[in-house]
Parts: C-alpha cells; structure tokens; sequence
C-alpha cells in the first residue's frame, strides 16, 4: 500500500499535520490556473477542437480507459482522432515522438503503447504537448485532438474538459498533496464540462463502468479464455497500476482465488517479478503485458477491461463537440448508425503482435463491477447491488447491465 493510499483516504494524525502545505499546493494550483486564465501565461490553441481528459486526484481513476472509449465514438460519428500524452516514464531522446502497436514502452511510456494497439488512431507523446498535438494535427489530419491526463497541463488550450471520479474512493480526505491525494481543490470539478463516475456516478456526474470477462494469453493473444476458467484453481494476480487492488477485486467478483501481487505504477518488469514459487496461472493488467509479454511465463494471462459510458453522456459529448468544431471550422461528418459495443469487445491481433480495437484498463480496473449481474452502484453504506446512490436517475443506469458476464462498474 503507498503512503497516499495509507494517509490520504482518511482523516488522521499525519494528514492533519501536512494540512497547511496542502492548503499551500491547493493555492498554487489555483494561481497557476488563473495565470493562464487571465493571459498572463500563455496558452496555445489549434485550429482543430482539443478534448482534455483528467482527474484532480493522484492515481488511477480511469482515464485511459475512457480515452479510449471516447476515440471509438469519435471514429464512429466520422472523425479523424489522435491522441496526445505525456509518455510518462519513457526516456527516448526524440519528442515529440508518434507511437506504434510495437514501439518500446521504455521509450515512450507503457499507457501511449497501449492505446495505440487499442485505439487505432494516430498518438503521439512528448513533455510539450503542443507541439505533439500540432504533430497529430498537421501530419497525420486528426481532426479532433484528446488529450490523455492533460487536465493540469493548461498551456494546451481545451475546448472540452472531462474530469473522471474514483466512484468508489472518491477524493479521499479531500485535501491536495502532500496532506491528500488532489493535484487541485475538489472546487475544480465544477469548472470542467464533464464529470464521469467510474463504477458509481453522483449528482450531476455520468456513470462509467468497465468490463472484462475473457482472458488473453500473454504469449498468444489469439488464445483466450473465460475468467470462470480459471476457477479451479488459485491465481498469481499481478497488478502494477495506480490501484492495485481494483484489479484484484475484479477478479474476485469473477469468484477466483487470488494470491495478490502489487507494484507500483509503471513499475518496470524483470523477468524476476513474475516466477513464483508456486506453479499457478499468471493474471495481469493489460497495460502491464504491454512490458511483460517478452519476459512472462507460458501460463501467464491479461484481462483487457472496455469502458461503457451512459448514453446521455455520448450524446450531450457529441453535441458539444460538434458545436467546437463548427465555430473551428472543421467540417462537421456526416454520423452514420452508432453502435453499441458488445459488453466484451476483443482485441484483433496486429501483424506486429499488438492488439486493436476494444478498450483497455490502463491503470485502473473497475471494481465490483466485474460479474456483470447487476449495475453496481455506491450506496450510502457500500456497495448496493439494487439501488442506486442518491441523486441519480434511472436514466444513468446502463441497459443491460442485469445480465450477462463481465465487470459492471469502477476503477
């Protein structure tokens, strides 16, 4: 367990003693906001709309996995998106530098691999963002640029703002670093255009819920199996994301039992960390087979998770989007029939070994959402398979979520 995860979910003695500095990051954070508001710092703008997906909280809450949702439903309604990241933890020499299904995560980061295997999409990292996303926009015709955990990177001008919330560990204390886990006051959340709720939704937030029911060998991705294959016997369940332990719970709504294996995020794997003594199968993330698929064992298994999204956030997105890209000029598509996808989408296979298509966890599995059996919902006392949290209409509730297999709701 990290220190956040230990100090800044609850209020306790060392989160009351770091309280004054987080009141000084929080006003940090704030002026540095304004600066950029107010012109003083520069912000730069594109001819094409930018669409910015974050969170105000350290950690996992879901980002990637919208990501890549939201780039199948701009494709869907005929736009030419890409994407734009940080490439944390790469260490190329070269930025901005355009990504590919089989391009080294230790150049350009294990999240940027991963969406370009899933996406299908242009994506393109470098620590200036403006000019990554020029690259996307001039070279490659994207016609709409989302940027991957870019809410804090403000010289990127956004024309939208989508905000995702741990539905389940919310903001913790509510306090910034170093007293809790925020990178900007929770008052932030009222300033963006959207706000989804990974695996329960309140208030004026939409309902996001990830699931994955199949398993994908780690060797040969065209191999597959059920995750209720796996229940007669235990499992090594690794996880080197920002929430281990929503990994973890995924796996046990899927009723297997678990020998758990957490790493920190972006955790560099040998081939050391994944033999054990024990001879059992191997599951893990998506994002951390994207590093571990040279070195992990035969019997080693990834559960790539898909985002489904409440149809009124689709909707109202689009509706706003096409708006952006009327007054930018570019050249609203004709929309052809959207499509629904099947509550477990599957990767194709590339030619170079990666995957495209569906939708990946990156860092942060839903939680009770994976049996599918029932639209998980945070209640006033946990979790409540029936109800559903106060504020939030039956309309936020997915069709289809009381049956079938696969994770119901949040990471």
């Amino acid at each position: 367990m990290s220190w956040l995860d230990r100090y800044g979910y609850s209020l306790n003695l060392v989160a009351v003693l770091l309280w004054p500095l987080g009141l000084l990051f929080g006003a940090v954070a704030r002026a540095r906001r304004f600066l950029y508001q107010s012109g003083i710092l520069k912000s730069v703008g594109l001819g094409v709309p930018v669409v910015v997906v974050g969170n105000i909280s350290v950690g996992g809450t879901g980002k990637t996995p919208l990501v890549a949702r939201l780039v199948e439903l701009l494709r869907e309604a005929g736009y030419r998106p890409g994407v734009v990241g940080r490439g944390y933890g790469g260490r190329s020499a070269q930025w901005p530098r355009a990504v590919l299904i089989d391009s080294d995560p230790e150049q350009v980061g294990d999240e940027p691999v991963l969406l370009a295997r899933r996406c299908r999409c242009p994506v393109v990292v470098g620590p200036d963002r403006v000019a990554a996303a020029r690259l996307l926009s001039e070279t490659y015709g994207c016609n709409v640029i989302v940027s991957d955990d870019g809410l804090q990177h403000y010289r990127l001008r956004r024309d939208i703002e989508i905000a995702v919330v741990d539905g389940f560990r919310r903001l913790g204390n509510a306090a910034c670093l170093p007293a809790g886990p925020l990178r900007e006051p929770p008052s932030r959340l009222r300033e963006v255009d959207f706000v989804v709720g990974n695996g329960a939704a309140r208030g004026r937030e939409y309902l996001m819920s990830l699931r994955g029911a199949t398993a994908h060998n780690l060797r040969d991705p065209c191999i597959t199996a059920t995750l209720a294959g796996f229940r007669q016997s235990t499992v090594h369940a690794v996880a080197g994301i920002g929430d281990p332990w929503r990994f973890f719970d995924h796996l046990r709504h899927a009723r297997l039992r678990l020998i758990e294996h957490p790493f920190p995020d972006h955790h560099p794997f040998r081939a050391e960390d994944l033999r054990f003594r024990e001879d059992l199968p191997v599951l893990m993330t998506e994002k951390d087979a994207v590093k571990c698929r040279a070195i992990g064992p035969e019997n080693g298994w990834y559960v790539p998770v898909s985002a489904r999204l409440d149809p009124e956030f689709e909707d109202s997105f689009l509706k706003r989007l096409a708006t952006v890209a009327m007054a930018k000029g570019v050249r609203r598509p004709e929309t052809p029939s959207r499509r629904r996808p099947g509550p477990n989408p599957q990767p194709n296979p590339s030619p170079s070994g990666g995957e495209q298509g569906g939708q990946e966890i990156a860092g942060d599995l839903g939680v009770p959402g994976q049996q599918g059996a029932a639209d998980l919902r945070q209640g006033p006392t946990g979790i409540d398979l029936q109800g559903k949290p106060a504020g939030l209409p039956d309309s936020r509730r997915h069709p289809g979520d009381a049956g079938g297999g696969g994770a119901a709701a949040d990471r």
